[in-house]
């Protein structure tokens, strides 16, 4: 049975669903999979680190361990079915998925595949423990640190090489999605720094804690070019189209990431180095991180301000709405870092209203994204 034969099928099957039940009424005959792109991971990134922020918070909160828990399963299955949908896309309509790259505004969304992985394996560590045990949240996150690592590397170094040299860049181009590819390399340093203690003494967990300042160094330094581009453009340029004006908020991503690598490496590191190398990192984690939180709240309230703006005239909803989720959960897992060090009360406070903040975002986004698939509108061509 050949592949249109059975693209023919499953597109007739899903007709006489819809005439049943309205699934997937808003394809209008067009293949349930022709455009699932990277960004569909962003849906995996943003429901991973809810469930990774609320076990990070720097005070106890009844049943925050079930929720938590409970949260990650529901990213770890969201994983399997975005990758399962990848696989189909790839195989059904190979040419489309191989232009993704050449998009100049679809191909920086490669970063998020890789993002995904990591913060999946990351709240195994930390939560998913309680029901598959220790020795295999372990070994899922080595599995799924390893290959989002070799991901983010890759699309840190094709993606931009790709922009340099294929796609048509204006003045007025630059937007948060940018920071997509070169972000992965913060995720690995900030989540691959609870791996280190399970790795032989000495070398192992020396180049492993050095090889995650050097990707924190990566995307740090990537980081503050792209963002000075995108202030640029909003300076002389203005805000732009208004479905990518959520995408701002992942500026929070790189800032936030950060401040939550610097607090994890910086736990590690005095076990790794000696002094006065691995107090000096120690003490990084808050020489850093105070004034970085100082940017990611002018960030947050310039973001938040200019949405506001933008959903008084219309903010339509697409799948750039999950960078309300991700960005912000690391700036919540960050500041619960510094509450941590500090044992600061404002810090505190700050944490849990952040936390309230991205479960309302993901709550809404998960819901709306869920009836955007069910209708199938958000299956339609971008």
């Amino acid at each position: 049975m050949t592949t249109a034969h059975l693209t023919t099928t499953s597109e007739h099957a899903a007709r006489s669903t819809r005439d049943r039940t309205g699934w997937l009424r808003e394809l209008e005959g067009a293949p349930a999979l022709g455009f699932i792109g990277p960004n569909w991971f962003a849906s995996v990134m943003g429901t991973g680190i809810v469930a990774i922020a609320a076990a990070s918070l720097p005070f106890s909160v009844p049943g925050i361990t079930v929720f938590a828990t409970t949260v990650w399963v529901l990213a770890l299955l969201l994983l399997v079915a975005v990758v399962v949908a990848t696989a189909g896309h790839w195989t059904l309509h190979g040419e489309v998925a191989r232009g993704h790259l050449d998009d100049p505004m679809m191909s920086h969304f490669y970063g998020a595949p890789a993002m995904g992985l990591m913060t999946v394996g990351a709240g195994a560590m930390l939560v998913g423990h309680h029901l598959i045990g220790m020795p295999a949240a372990l070994a899922l996150d080595w599995v799924l640190w390893t290959v989002g690592t070799l991901l983010g590397l890759t699309t840190a170094v094709l993606v931009p090489i790709r922009a340099f040299t294929s796609h048509e860049v204006r003045e007025d181009s630059a937007f948060g999605g940018w920071l997509m590819p070169v972000v992965p390399p913060m995720v690995s340093a900030a989540t691959g720094a609870a791996l280190i203690p399970h790795l032989p003494a000495g070398q192992a967990q020396q180049t492993m804690l050095l090889a995650c300042y050097m990707f924190f160094g990566l995307t740090l330094m990537c980081s503050i070019v792209m963002i000075a581009f995108i202030w640029n453009r909003l300076l002389h340029h203005g805000i732009g189209a208004a479905g990518a004006v959520p995408t701002l908020w992942i500026v929070l991503g790189p800032v936030g990431q950060s401040i939550t690598a610097a607090h994890h490496l910086g736990n590690v590191t005095p076990d790794v180095l000696d002094s006065p190398y691995g107090t000096a990192f120690h003490a990084f984690a808050l020489v850093y991180g105070i004034p970085m939180w100082g940017f990611a709240m002018l960030w947050l309230a310039i973001a938040a301000t200019l949405t506001a703006r933008t959903a008084r005239e219309g903010l339509p909803f697409s799948l750039t709405w999950w960078s309300f989720t991700f960005p912000v959960g690391t700036v919540v897992t960050g500041t619960s870092g510094l509450a941590q060090l500090t044992g600061n009360h404002v810090l505190q406070v700050a944490a849990g209203a952040l936390f309230v903040l991205l479960l309302s975002a993901w709550s809404v986004v998960a819901v709306r994204t869920l009836r955007g698939v069910h209708s199938g509108k958000l299956l339609k061509k971008p």
